[in-house]
């Protein structure tokens, strides 16, 4: 049986922290600021550029304590993250740089959010070190989801899988840095926490996935 069977197709089946009408409802959001982009002749390389520069901003007021207002932009700056890829299909699609500016941007996003929201720590307890130490892994484990997904690409197998993929992890520290904002504390560290441990399980279900789909085409090589 080949990987792109009945097998393999229930495989890419995997669960995920959103539902799925949450995220037909962001879609619908967006489409009047694509709409918005395409009559101010914006590229989808300018959208991911502004994209990191509001997250640059946001990162930096969580740092100084500016919770909520850091959540707002951070919001805004996710949401323009999502518009550059409709963008460019709305453009007729996108190119192979476009692509690659897009995926290195995303990764000095989530890295300086992390940063932001640790340096956060760092002020607000007098024992930051296990909320730092979350931060950390968090940080290190969406690294792995999306290594683990470019990797697995790059062997010409799928690993789009798993609870928390980027826009699960962003959901859910924004929440939380604007949960602590409204002064509920715990809940950022519980956020962190979750993304933690939902990255590891996420890397865990794309080796799996990507261990199936491996032997899988194994098998077909052999019937061929």
């Amino acid at each position: 049986m080949s990987a792109s069977g009945p097998h393999a197709h229930d495989l890419r089946r995997g669960a995920s922290v959103l539902p799925a009408w949450l995220k037909d409802a962001g879609r619908g959001i967006l489409a009047p600021v694509v709409r918005l982009a395409v009559a101010l002749h914006l590229t989808p390389n300018t959208i991911t550029v502004i994209g990191l520069l509001l997250t640059l901003l946001a990162s930096a007021l969580v740092a100084g304590g500016w919770l909520l207002i850091g959540a707002a932009i951070l919001t805004a700056g996710s949401l323009l993250d999502a518009v550059d890829g409709a963008l460019a299909r709305a453009q007729g699609g996108g190119t192979a740089f476009g692509s690659f500016l897009d995926s290195t941007l995303d990764r000095a996003g989530e890295a300086i959010l992390y940063i932001g929201v640790a340096a956060w720590f760092l002020t607000a307890f007098d024992q930051p070190t296990w909320p730092v130490l979350a931060a950390v892994v968090a940080l290190a484990g969406s690294f792995m989801v999306s290594y683990s997904r470019a990797r697995a690409e790059g062997i010409g197998l799928s690993a789009n899988v798993g609870l928390a993929p980027r826009t699960e992890r962003l959901v859910l520290v924004i929440a939380g840095i604007a949960l602590a904002g409204l002064g509920f504390t715990p809940a950022l560290i519980g956020a962190i926490v979750i993304v933690a441990a939902l990255t590891v399980a996420t890397v865990i279900q794309r080796i799996w996935h990507v261990w199936h789909l491996s032997q899988y085409a194994t098998t077909d090589n052999r019937e061929n």
